[in-house]
């Protein structure tokens, strides 16, 4: 019995009576977890799921990026969960501050959706969402959620190889649980992030980014630091605002960026 699937049914129990119908499911190899739950919510398929994946053969993160995956040094899987939200502004944010306090005091949150570990990356949080066809616009969508953590600190060749060759700076080596959480496989972290993940997405739904603004603040990397966004611009992280926003005071004033990759500049 692989690792994953050793502990699918605890997280079963711990979600079930929070969500009916709930279902785990493991699998050896998959394109990609989100992938394969956005593929079920356009054919009407809205029920929750936890969909984990021993390895991911064509993994995705944010704007198109791959994700390197591979069976037992990583830990990647997709969350779907029909949802229906006053406003989405900040889910992402919301869900690397249930991953972070899950994993440990150590680790940090990089605006948008990356999880950081003594300043290098540990993972990444992709969310999409889909309707059905035809579906009513106020009807509640199926958001998924896609997590990837290195387990393992990966391999610095393979680090290597995905290195954009256009890229200014070289890569900074990823971070690794394995380094804080030692000899912790990565069927324990999912039991250890899942259900609090399932219990904070549905506050989020009540409740929206409000109530995990403090939490955030308490876990971001960012504030207080130089940035450059991917326009060029720089300025000072300064937090974010109600809506997730990150708040960036450049020489022209404070700017509220939603939507832009942000790169912290070497001291």
């Amino acid at each position: 019995m692989s690792d994953l699937l050793a502990h699918s049914e605890a997280l079963w129990q711990a979600v079930a009576p929070l969500l009916p119908g709930f279902t785990v499911e493991v699998v050896p190899s998959i394109d990609s977890t989100n992938s394969e739950l956005m593929r079920r919510a356009r054919t009407g398929l809205m029920e929750p799921v936890l969909l984990a994946a021993e390895e991911q053969s064509a993994g995705r993160g944010r704007v198109g990026k791959a994700w390197h995956s591979r069976a037992g040094q990583s830990l990647t899987f997709s969350v779907g969960l029909p949802m229906a939200p006053r406003s989405w502004s900040g889910l992402s944010l919301a869900v690397g501050v249930s991953l972070a306090q899950s994993l440990h005091p150590d680790v940090r949150l990089k605006w948008p959706n990356d999880l950081w570990l003594h300043g290098r990356k540990l993972g990444g949080i992709l969310v999409e969402t889909a309707s059905a066809g035809g579906a009513q616009a106020s009807a509640p969508r199926m958001v998924v959620v896609g997590v990837g953590l290195n387990i393992a600190r990966p391999d610095a060749q393979a680090v290597a190889a995905l290195q954009d060759s256009g890229a200014a700076l070289p890569a900074v080596a990823p971070a690794g649980v394995a380094e804080v959480l030692v000899g912790t496989t990565a069927g324990e972290v999912l039991a250890r992030v899942a259900p609090p993940l399932l219990q904070d997405l549905l506050a989020f739904e009540s409740q929206g980014f409000p109530a995990f603004a403090q939490r955030f603040a308490s876990r971001d990397a960012l504030r207080g630091l130089e940035v450059q966004l991917s326009d060029g611009q720089r300025g000072t992280a300064c937090g974010v605002g109600e809506d997730g926003a990150l708040q960036i005071l450049t020489s022209e004033g404070m700017r509220g960026i939603t939507s832009a990759e942000v790169s912290v500049r070497p001291c």
